[in-house]
């Protein structure tokens, strides 16, 4: 029996557990949401989940809203691919939540109250700040919304055991993953207008907590195979992935030395640092997690979050480099490139692979793989509800109430909006979502954290510590990171010029690097730097130290 594609006699049963276990936590799921739609009375309660949650609570539910997708399918499947070189996002996702804690968890929390915008907008003028808010966080999470979406489209044809010339329901694999996009960005507006934050977040704990003892089975029973030995595993790797002892060293996809092309080799370098830059300082300006810090009553169970959201994703990604290495160890590189080009679905099909070893063949498998293909749809459900209340609320709260109607609106009114917006975000992201499945999810991500720290991270930064911080600088830094970032991306051969591209067939690009941060995120912070010094605007010194006690020792913080 072939270990690795969904034998025949045991499709049937893969596929109708797989699909219970599925709407098992869907039902589990919308019951917690509506649960919370009845707690839900105000614009607090929609917006911050009343600001109810503890400490630990929050950091399990950012733990939630951060292992995504991108996480647990895409780093394990460019490890499986790539080998040493998919360490690289494992580690920059990690360390990236030290920026975060260091500069803006604490600080974010005292300034704000239910967005990013509300600490821009906190000493400059509301419409331009918050307009430009609103543009950001919108496509910071539609680009992130992309990463969940195609990694749930990935899954399917493996999941329902579709083979070449084989129909699920009248459906071949490309409408079946079509479906599932459609399907999965439905539910995410379901999670959003009916639950708002209480219920978006209960519904990360729960996949938190399924995510992290999937983890764990799949880690031991890995280690297990080798004896706990990492070198036998290591080796393995290297041996079944088709490349060598190169599989264990740096510069396979990153960096590579190209013979002959000084000039690519040089592009692969900066390449490299571009995606290395873009992982580390993204999360901080990502901003669905920044949303996350209001949620708690005090600073204090701000910082106490983040630490708990630290301890379980260091554990977790240390278990992705387990399920990369075991999957080209047990999986082999060509099963898992022949199942998804990105390698997308090697951490399922591990899990097929162990069942088959220590559940009892065939069967076992199917087991093993129906429950991990429902704590990966539950992951992709969960973030994506995350960061559709983020773009949504960012639409209501900052466009429509602060922009529009200058204020003058009632938060159930407010709250209306966000829900209206959540149906218009998921349909955008349904759309875009379709034409991006053949790009690896955790490079999806990585864009996403290129803009996020392009746009967002140099007018966070400069309206906590820079006094001169205006207007003009803000909105400079915001649009120019944001707009350099995504036009950097648009030449890029991420969209066209590469078989991996969005558009294969078509080739505009000119800019040489797959990743714009190196680019974008020194024009944003130059932007900002150069809006604020040609604006004749005079900065609001006294609402700068206000801001200052306010953010640092949380007085007169919501």
């Amino acid at each position: 029996m072939n270990p690795i594609l969904l034998a025949a006699d045991s499709g049937s049963s893969a596929r109708s557990l797989t699909i219970t276990l599925f709407v098992i936590f869907v039902l589990i799921t919308l019951g917690i949401t509506v649960w919370a739609s009845r707690q839900t009375r105000n614009a607090t309660d929609f917006y911050a989940g009343g600001r109810s949650f503890t400490g630990f609570q929050n950091g399990m539910a950012i733990g939630g809203d951060y292992m995504s997708a991108a996480s647990f399918l895409g780093i394990a499947g460019i490890i499986a691919l790539s080998g040493y070189d998919g360490f690289l996002y494992s580690i920059g996702f990690l360390v990236a939540w030290l920026v975060a804690l260091l500069l803006v968890a604490e600080l974010l929390r005292n300034s704000g109250k239910y967005t990013m915008a509300d600490v821009l907008a906190f000493r400059m003028r509301q419409r331009p700040v918050r307009t430009a808010a609103a543009v950001s966080t919108i496509t910071v999470s539609i680009f992130y919304l992309l990463a969940q979406m195609v990694g749930a489209g990935a899954l399917v044809a493996l999941l329902l055991g579709i083979k070449p010339g084989e129909t699920f329901l009248g459906m071949d694999a490309d409408t079946a993953k079509v479906a599932t996009i459609v399907f999965v960005g439905v539910l995410m507006i379901v999670y959003v207008v009916v639950g708002g934050m209480k219920g978006t977040t209960y519904v990360q704990i729960v996949k938190a907590f399924m995510l992290m003892c999937g983890a764990i089975l799949m880690t031991l029973l890995v280690l297990a195979v080798y004896k706990f030995n990492l070198s036998s595993l290591l080796g393995e790797a290297a041996t079944k992935s088709g490349k060598g002892a190169a599989f264990l060293e740096p510069g396979l996809r990153y960096g590579k030395e190209v013979a002959g092309d000084p000039t690519q080799t040089f592009y692969n370098k900066m390449d490299l640092l571009s995606l290395g830059i873009a992982l580390v300082l993204g999360t901080a300006g990502l901003p669905h997690i920044l949303t996350r810090f209001y949620t708690v009553p005090t600073a204090r169970d701000a910082r106490k979050s983040v630490l708990w959201a630290i301890g379980l994703i260091g554990a977790f990604y240390l278990m992705t480099l387990a399920l990369g290495f075991g999957a080209a160890a047990l999986v082999g590189g060509a099963a898992i490139t022949k199942q998804d080009k990105a390698g997308n679905t090697a951490a399922p099909q591990l899990a097929q692979a162990l069942g088959e070893k220590y559940l009892g063949g065939g069967t076992g498998g199917s087991v093993m793989l129906a429950v991990i293909a429902a704590v990966a749809f539950a992951t992709i459900l969960a973030v994506v509800a995350g960061l559709t209340l983020a773009s949504s609320s960012s639409l209501a709260h900052d466009f429509y109430a602060n922009v529009l109607k200058r204020g003058q609106t009632s938060e159930r009114q407010e709250v209306q909006v966000a829900r209206i917006s959540a149906f218009i975000i998921g349909a955008v992201s349904i759309g875009l979502a379709i034409f991006a499945q053949s790009l690896n999810v955790a490079f999806l991500v990585a864009l996403a954290f290129a803009v996020a720290a392009s746009g967002n991270l140099p007018a966070i930064l400069y309206s906590l510590f820079w006094k001169r911080f205006n207007t003009a600088g803000a909105t400079a830094a915001i649009y120019g990171g944001l707009v350099s970032a995504v036009l950097l991306v648009f030449f890029s051969p991420v969209v066209s010029g590469s078989p991996t591209a969005m558009f294969p067939h078509n080739d505009w690009h000119w800019f040489p690097l797959s990743n714009p941060g190196l680019i974008s995120i020194p024009i944003g912070f130059l932007c900002g730097w150069l809006g604020t010094l040609l604006s004749r605007e005079p900065a609001d010194e006294a609402k700068y130290a206000e801001m200052e006690v306010r953010s640092l020792t949380g007085a007169g913080a919501h």
